[in-house]
């Protein structure tokens, strides 16, 4: 599966990512702020993320930049299952911070979970990081109201996280424009591929 949108392509990852994958997530001030990314993040970790199986309920993507020099691999965004409800996560490499790319393929991976019969998404962010809150919320998301203890493996502890929901029959879901900044007018396509199709 994979979704284009404005400036970016969402694509499954391939065993050959691996080392640029590294490259980028193997930063502590990425990996602090996610659950499931132990720290030292190694080239193992990033091969068994990739060779995880994919489910097309719960779609992962990493996220490219296309442009003149190839598509740079910026980060990764999916769905996964917590507590029975589809979540959503993302990362986004340090140096593309700040433009931009976090709230575009968290849209587009929001379009896709409707279209997929998901009616609602959960969220959360670690409470030292609030600009995962402000991309959550200009994507529609709501807070819950509450703030649990959610382990980090790359810190090695829990820590306190602010949780959010997304009801996709609610005024403020991933199709308001006014809310989401034209979600539904990206130019956004997915297309299935099965068995995989790679360029040779």
């Amino acid at each position: 599966m994979f979704i284009r949108s404005e400036r970016l392509f969402l694509r499954p990852g391939w065993p050959e990512d691996r080392d640029e994958l590294l490259a980028l997530v193997a930063d502590e001030s990425v990996v602090r702020n996610l659950a499931r990314a132990p720290w030292p993040y190694t080239a193992d970790d990033a091969r068994r993320f990739l060779d995880m199986p994919e489910d097309r309920f719960l779609p992962r993507f990493l996220i490219t930049h296309p442009g003149a020099a190839g598509a740079r691999l910026v980060g990764c965004v999916g769905l996964s299952e917590k507590h029975g409800e589809a979540n959503l996560g993302y990362w986004i490499a340090r140096e593309y911070w700040g433009q931009g790319f976090a709230g575009e393929a968290t849209r587009a991976v929001l379009t896709l979970a409707r279209s997929i019969g998901h009616k609602r998404i959960v969220a959360s962010h670690f409470v030292d990081n609030p600009a995962s809150g402000r991309v959550l919320e200009k994507a529609g998301f709501t807070r819950t109201g509450r703030i649990v203890e959610q382990f980090s493996q790359g810190r090695g502890m829990a820590y306190p996280a602010r949780e959010y929901a997304l009801e996709f029959d609610a005024p403020s879901d991933c199709d308001d424009d006014s809310d989401n900044r034209g979600v539904s007018s990206a130019r956004m396509s997915a297309a299935r591929l099965s068995p995989r199709r790679r360029a040779a």
